[in-house]
């Protein structure tokens, strides 16, 4: 059986689920909606301890970064190191994802 990582969500990541989850419930009014959604996005999140290296290095953002979508509407920052996964940062929609990682100080979890 091949190594997985382990598979880690900053605090900031964290807070960037959360504001997905009120983004939804404010444009659908469905609580139900939100969760089943963010649910979506963690078991995705999940899958990255099979197979971290996905989606495309970044480091014109940040030393290390990747970046893989999520059902075309959630770009989703990651490192990987040895043995973890670090999720970064969890964007939505049509943020500018150079300025929010150009905001941030460091990605560390």
């Amino acid at each position: 059986m091949a190594e997985q990582y382990e598979v880690k969500i900053s605090p900031q990541a964290e807070c960037d689920l959360e504001g997905v989850s009120e983004w939804i419930i404010d444009q659908s009014g469905f609580v139900r909606t939100a969760f089943n959604y963010v649910r979506r996005i963690r078991a995705f999140i999940t899958g990255l301890k099979n197979f971290p290296h996905r989606g495309i290095k970044r480091d014109d953002l940040y030393s290390g970064i990747r970046i893989v979508g999520f059902e075309r509407r959630v770009p989703i920052a990651f490192t990987v190191s040895d043995d973890t996964v670090l999720i970064a940062r969890i964007f939505y929609g049509g943020c500018d994802i150079e300025a929010l990682m150009a905001d941030d100080e460091g990605l560390s979890g």
